[in-house]
C-alpha cells in the first residue's frame, strides 16, 4: 500500500505543472551560468593574449630600435604594430576559409 502511495505521488509531482516549470527554470539557470561563464573565460584568455601580443611588440621594438619608448609616437607605433599583424592573421584565416 506505501508503495502505491509512493508511486501515485510520483505521478502527481511529474504531471503538476508548476513543479515542471519550476524545474525547467533551474536547468535554464544552470544552462545560462554555464554559458556566461564559457564566455568570461574566453574574453580573459583573449585579452591575457592580447597583453602578451603587446609585450612581445614593445620588447622587440625596444631591442630594434634603443630608447624608441621615449618617443611621443611610441605607444602610436606599437598600436600600429599590432593592427598590421591583426589584420595579417586575419587575412590568412580568410584565405584558408576560401579554399
Amino acid at each position: 500500500m506505501a508503495d502505491l502511495k509512493k508511486f501515485i505521488d510520483s505521478i502527481k509531482e511529474a504531471v503538476n505543472p508548476r513543479i515542471n516549470l519550476l524545474n525547467f527554470t533551474n536547468s535554464q539557470n544552470l544552462n545560462r551560468e554555464d554559458y556566461i561563464n564559457s564566455l568570461t573565460t574566453n574574453e580573459l584568455k583573449i585579452n591575457a593574449d592580447e597583453r602578451r601580443l603587446e609585450a612581445m611588440v614593445r620588447q622587440q621594438l625596444k631591442e630594434e630600435f634603443p630608447n624608441i619608448e621615449k618617443s611621443s609616437s611610441y605607444d602610436l607605433l606599437v598600436d600600429a604594430v599590432i593592427h598590421n599583424y591583426k589584420s595579417k592573421q586575419l587575412q590568412a584565416t580568410d584565405d584558408i576559409e576560401i579554399k
